[in-house]
């Protein structure tokens, strides 16, 4: 096998072979470890991304639902149209807008349901993640 001298100590090719092999080995792992962590990073981001994107479009469905049964309502609204509105607003899972949804079912007169109506669109309009 060749050898080289440097500074009168005889060096192994096969041992810098070796050697630059391991540094190269080394180097591509920290890079794929950087990489890996900088992913995760991304893969939390579009998670988080997409669980608010998913509670947006609950949230106006509902807004939608309520805009066409309720205030669009030219007759009193149907009992099945008061249960659909019921199950949607349980399924946003938001115990504030169920709270405020419950004021505005239990308002005793129409004055009070306006402004229980007007807290509850703007609760779910504040509750729209822009992103």
């Amino acid at each position: 096998m060749p050898r080289l001298t440097l500074n009168g100590k005889i060096i192994d090719l096969k041992k810098i072979v070796f050697i630059t092999i391991i540094l190269v080995l080394i180097a591509t792992n920290i890079i794929f470890l950087i990489k890996y962590f900088s992913l995760g990073k991304e893969l939390k981001e579009t998670k988080e991304f997409v669980k608010s994107q998913q509670i947006n479009e609950k949230l106006l469905g509902f807004a939608k639902l309520f805009i066409e049964k309720v205030l669009k309502a030219e007759t009193e609204v149907s009992f099945e149209d008061r249960l659909k509105l019921e199950n949607a607003v349980r399924n946003l899972g938001d115990e504030e807008i169920l709270t405020q949804w419950q004021k505005f079912t239990e308002s005793k007169t129409e004055v009070q349901a306006q402004e229980e109506v007007k807290n509850l669109l703007e609760m779910l309009v504040d509750k729209i993640k822009v992103q």
